[in-house]
């Protein structure tokens, strides 16, 4: 089988050099603003001032920096060396108080040595990065207090259904063999930063029943035909900053988000095989 870890990180640490320089990220404005989480996620993460927040697969931080100007005690874990570095120097030259930690995610409950945290957040572009989602979903668990919320925002696993401009269905929308390619990333389309890459299609039920299975109680599920970002072909803008489909506005969900509880602690998922 493909080492999913190596190559991901290899490919993590090549884009996030590519990603620095991009107009995407733009960084210098983003150094200026320090704002960079979307609106949807800020209102399903409610008032974060002095919480405690986990963020999960942060990349170099944008978000995990931005969650603490906000106000919130935030730890970003990524496992690409190169994001996290760039993230300790962005926190250092913002004066902000950002931690982060270079790990897999699944080794966080033991490389934060039994931290627990108020809010656990992760979004856009994350959980087909992960071959096991009940495994996450019992990080998740481990890592929250009790009464903690988990938040995530997520592109919907219909859009990886389709080819670049959405006019074919080709792939499956949830299956556990995984998708090994060599491609550019979202920011660049030259051919010589093409980087390996081992995905996952995984769809909303193996992401809910990721938390459900480790004791999570779902408290709101969303779906949207936007997304905050323009990372598709065809895409549209509109008035608000985000973006639709072209032609296909309120007919393919573009987006979905999860919020659950900890209700209660989760001594050991007797469901994961």
């Amino acid at each position: 089988m493909e080492d999913y870890y190596k190559t991901n990180k290899e490919a993590w640490n090549a884009r996030t050099k590519i990603h620095l320089r991009s107009s995407f990220y733009d960084l210098d404005k983003f150094k200026r603003e320090v704002k960079s989480v979307p609106d949807l996620d800020v209102s399903l993460l409610g008032d974060i001032r002095g919480k405690s927040i986990l963020h999960l697969q942060c990349h170099f931080g944008m978000d995990t920096l931005s969650l603490s100007k906000m106000g919130a005690n935030v730890v970003g874990v990524d496992f690409s060396e190169e994001a996290i570095q760039t993230a300790e120097a962005l926190n250092a030259k913002l004066g902000l108080n950002a931690q982060f930690c270079c790990c897999n995610i699944y080794d966080a409950p033991a490389v934060l040595r039994g931290q627990q945290f108020d809010i656990v957040y992760t979004s856009y572009g994350v959980v087909n990065w992960l071959p096991d989602l009940v495994q996450w979903g019992q990080v998740i668990s481990q890592m929250l207090k009790d009464d903690g919320k988990f938040v995530i925002v997520e592109f919907h696993p219909v859009l990886w259904m389709f080819n670049e401009d959405f006019s074919q269905v080709r792939y499956a929308y949830s299956r556990k063999k995984p998708y090994v390619v060599e491609e550019t990333t979202y920011t660049d389309s030259e051919t010589d930063n093409r980087q390996k890459t081992v995905t996952w299609n995984h769809g909303l039920a193996e992401v809910l029943n990721g938390l459900l299975r480790n004791g999570l109680q779902i408290k709101s599920f969303g779906e949207y035909d936007y997304s905050p970002f323009n990372l598709f072909g065809n895409m549209i803008t509109q008035k608000n900053g985000t973006f639709k489909i072209a032609g296909k506005s309120g007919r393919i969900p573009m987006s979905f988000s999860v919020v659950a509880m900890k209700t209660f602690n989760v001594i050991e998922n007797h469901d994961k095989k």
